[in-house]
């Protein structure tokens, strides 16, 4: 606009000339010539602003700003101030104002150039050579830890740690360190929150024999030095201190496999089942066994790879033969835990068995055709138990090269037959339905396990490594046992 008035005005170009090469109509033209002739101040060249016009906050505070910044106080000073006074205004905000009005930013102080204010502690490090044992009284929240120090006086603990080779060092020996791991979990402290918020917690730092409980990006690290071979011989060890304490009877074990899910972003762990989303999803899958008398937790694995499921049942037969010198005699377990090939390598080595058959169609077709002669009522020893007498039917079924007790089991509670398959000859019908039953258990002592030793926690805020974080589980379930 201003050069189209230049233009009519100073170089006396004709107004249609001026309008055509501007963008105007000769009209419209005329009319803003007409304007301007008559405008004592034109504005046609000031950028119209939008917003307010005025910061009122600002404005207020202005004054009080510049007094206290020629006193040479910081702009977080500033503003702390500024709220006393009831004139909220942000560090940002009060930076602002001083650069408006020419100050520049203050040189950087020293920590004690600075005025006192409330700020984060820096907590001590870990450090068995600071620890003090001085008589003094100590606030904790974890004070119902030191009941477990009889048991783990008792079993000499520290000999576990040194007998297993675990990692250690000047600062945080080893059997510190396993305290360390087990205190948290012996405390069912959720992983994702923990530590960080107890590492003030004296009680804590002295149950574990240092002077501070040691940071969580050392317990991730230290479990990463913990690989399956100490795993391995830390749950052997285990097992041999334990030994005469009642606490594996040894007669019985419930076996079954735990999904534990990953929710981060990692391409390398494989799908899994997770039972408690329904669904396949990135997991590391865990094998657990548990003593069916005694309930501890007596061995865990999590170093499994898809396609080697079946064959972890003989690394714990394995494992509990070289622990105890013989194989366990008796393994309960569901259908999908193992094959048929390794059911027949099971007989073969003189272990009895529980286990269900899956439904195919062909089985349950064939259930359909019995007839009702063939099925007999029988009563279940369990007063509880609401079905109390089921129907069954009994027959010997060849499943990869060997012969096994079959029995199709109606009216237990459930829509479909369940299909009971055993080694085992002697034991009754009403006996073997109620041990199975009683497999439910460590489902029930996983889904426990799984809120009260917090095992789902893969992302968590301390990584601890899953294979570790159940060898954990099974030493920590032992003194929960006796407790």
């Amino acid at each position: 606009m201003y050069e189209a008035f230049r233009a009519y005005f100073v170089e006396n170009r004709p107004s249609a000339e001026v309008a055509k090469a501007f963008g105007y109509t000769p009209g419209s033209f005329r009319v803003l010539c007409h304007q301007f002739r008559r405008d004592d101040a034109p504005i046609f060249f000031v950028k119209t602003l939008h917003g307010p016009r005025s910061q009122p906050k600002k404005s207020t505070a202005r004054d009080v700003i510049v007094q206290l910044r020629k006193q040479n106080h910081s702009v977080y000073e500033i503003s702390e101030e500024l709220k006393s006074r009831h004139m909220l205004l942000s560090p940002t905000a009060v930076r602002e104002v001083l650069k408006e009005e020419g100050f520049a930013p203050l040189p950087r102080r020293l920590d004690e150039e600075r005025p006192y204010r409330l700020t984060p502690t820096a907590e001590p490090i870990a450090d068995v050579r600071s620890l003090s044992l001085a008589p003094r009284t100590v606030t904790t929240s974890c004070g119902g830890l030191f009941l477990f120090v009889p048991d783990l006086i008792r079993l000499r603990l520290d000999n576990l740690a040194r007998a297993a080779h675990l990692p250690g060092s000047k600062m945080i020996p080893a059997e510190h360190a396993l305290r360390a791991c087990l205190a948290l979990k012996l405390w069912c402290v959720e992983r994702r929150s923990h530590v960080m918020a107890l590492v003030a917690d004296e009680g804590l730092a002295l149950f574990t024999g240092l002077n501070a409980i040691p940071k969580k990006s050392f317990l991730s690290e230290y479990s990463s030095r913990v690989d399956p071979a100490k795993n391995s011989r830390l749950l052997a060890t285990w097992h041999q201190l334990v030994e005469g304490q009642h606490l594996f009877v040894g007669d019985s074990f419930n076996l079954d496999f735990h999904s534990v899910p990953y929710y981060g972003d990692n391409p390398v762990l494989e799908r899994h089942y997770v039972s408690a989303r329904s669904r396949r999803q990135p997991s590391v899958l865990a094998f657990l066994a548990q003593d069916a008398e005694g309930r501890a937790f007596c061995y865990a694995n999590a170093d499994i790879r898809k396609g080697e499921e079946s064959e972890e049942i003989f690394r714990f037969i394995t494992f509990w033969k070289r622990t105890h010198g013989q194989n366990p005699r008796h393994l309960v377990f569901d259908s999908r835990l193992t094959t048929y090939p390794s059911l027949a390598r099971l007989e073969k080595m003189g272990i009895t068995f529980i286990t269900l058959r899956r439904r195919t169609a062909k089985l349950l077709k064939e259930i359909a055709a019995l007839p009702r002669s063939a099925w007999r009522t029988i009563e279940l020893d369990v007063p509880t138990r609401k079905y109390k007498t089921p129907r069954i039917h009994e027959q010997t079924v060849a499943l990869a090269g060997e012969t096994f007790r079959q029995i199709f089991i109606r009216d237990l509670g459930h829509d479909e037959p369940t299909l009971l398959l055993t080694n085992d000859r002697r034991t009754s019908a009403p006996k073997l339905i109620t041990r199975y039953a009683q497999r439910m258990l460590i489902e029930n002592a996983l889904s426990d396990a799984v809120r009260f030793f917090h095992m789902d926690a893969l992302s968590s805020a301390v990584g601890l490594k899953v294979d570790f974080d159940m060898t954990l589980l099974v030493i920590a379930s032992g003194p929960w046992v006796w407790a």
